[in-house]
């Protein structure tokens, strides 16, 4: 079965967080749906890129059940945006409840520990967040992974990110070979 999952997008948001783990996701075959948390389909992030989103977070009502995880882009203000959306906070705490795969990259992972899912876990950030991330083993690595929390440092780190996130949602062979593909880090 296809695994889904969805990335939370809101205006400001790191545009390289967002798409690169997107173009990753799709091309190893996993449906990702870019989901919008602004009331609108149309997201400006924050460099004045501004792009589509597949959904409004309005939209989703009982098909969260069928996403396999969260997954939110750092940034700002896109970052605080997501912190105050109810959407977020909520289907975070549900799918960390769940097991379910809960990852967040740059200013992002801040918003998992306003949601209460990374105290005693360990997790990482762009560098300076750690202040807001009270209670957390705070890692100054790449991509850190703690079960089913996965984080990241920044746009710098989303190529390895979007890489760790193919490796938990199928395997490592394919992670492998999708940077193989990409060229990364040859």
């Amino acid at each position: 079965m296809q695994k889904k999952v969805l990335i939370c997008i809101a205006d400001g948001c790191e545009e390289i967080e967002a798409l690169t783990v997107v173009d990753l996701l799709r091309r190893a075959g996993i449906q990702i749906d870019m989901v919008s948390v602004m009331n609108k389909k149309s997201v400006t992030g924050s460099h004045g890129i501004v792009f589509e989103t597949d959904r409004n977070a309005m939209e989703i009502g009982t098909d969260i059940d069928s996403y396999d995880g969260i997954i939110l882009p750092g940034g700002m203000p896109g970052t605080n945006y997501l912190r105050e959306s109810s959407f977020v906070l909520n289907t975070v705490a549900k799918f960390d409840k769940e097991k379910k795969l809960v990852a967040a990259i740059c200013a992002a992972p801040t918003v998992l520990a306003y949601a209460g899912v990374l105290r005693g876990k360990r997790a990482t950030s762009f560098p300076g967040m750690d202040t807001e991330m009270k209670g957390v083993d705070y890692k100054a690595e790449e991509v850190v992974v703690d079960e089913n929390i996965i984080t990241s440092r920044g746009m710098g780190t989303a190529i390895p990110f979007g890489l760790e996130l193919i490796k938990y949602l199928l395997d490592e062979a394919t992670a492998k070979r999708m940077g193989e593909t990409i060229v990364y880090r040859q």
